[in-house]
């Protein structure tokens, strides 16, 4: 296999410029003015974020997952709670995001605490879901080593007959997370690698931001 040089790939970002003086006092308000315009330019997978967990052993996993809501508190997506990620969240609350928007040249990072989310609201987003999804958050051991595709797909062929008729029940090891955060940093690709980054850091109760060297 040919062995391609990969220290010559690079580009070059011209796309915009990010001042300190423009991002807003407050995080929550920057990122969802950079989310409206990836929305509103229907890049791919916007809400898309690729987070980070830490367990007991010290060992690092990311995976990319999707944002679906977002409070005064913080961000919320849902999973499975005996997933490999849940299980390193049971261990080491804290978590890291990234969202890539490679389109505008964006890059945010966020770090918090993570929280489970309300039981309540984790049910009514799980049956907004299509009924696929919610076979499949069920019938998925997710992280588990299974002995072959076709072992999933036949249990779900199962669960779509058993429950073609009757509501699908909610599953107790399913549901939403939050991330709250405490810091943010914001990046905008410039020319010859001198990039933007703004970092907010949340202490004693207030948001301060301040410019990072690239």
């Amino acid at each position: 296999m040919p062995n391609r040089n990969l220290s010559n790939l690079r580009e070059n970002y011209k796309l915009g410029t990010l001042d300190i003086n423009d991002c807003d006092s407050n995080p929550f308000n920057q990122f969802q003015t950079w989310l409206n315009q990836a929305l509103t330019d229907k890049l791919f997978e916007p809400n898309g974020m690729q987070i980070a967990t830490v367990g007991k052993n010290g060992m690092p996993s990311v995976r990319t997952v999707l944002l679906k809501e977002i409070t005064d508190k913080g961000f919320v997506f849902y999973t499975n709670y005996e997933s490999k990620k849940g299980i390193q969240l049971s261990e080491n609350n804290h978590a890291a995001v990234v969202f890539w928007w490679r389109e505008h040249e964006r890059q945010v990072r966020i770090e918090g605490v993570i929280e489970k989310y309300d039981v309540e609201k984790s049910k009514k987003y799980f049956y907004s879901r299509p009924q696929g999804s919610q076979l499949a958050a069920s019938v998925s051991p997710q992280s588990k080593k299974i002995p072959n595709r076709k072992y999933l797909d036949d249990l779900y062929e199962q669960y779509q007959a058993k429950y073609s008729q009757i509501k699908f029940p909610f599953p107790t090891n399913w549901g939403g997370y939050i991330l709250i955060p405490y810091l943010f940093e914001f990046w905008q690709g410039r020319e010859n690698r001198l990039h933007d980054r703004i970092e907010y850091i949340y202490e004693e109760n207030l948001w301060t931001k301040q410019r990072l060297a690239p």
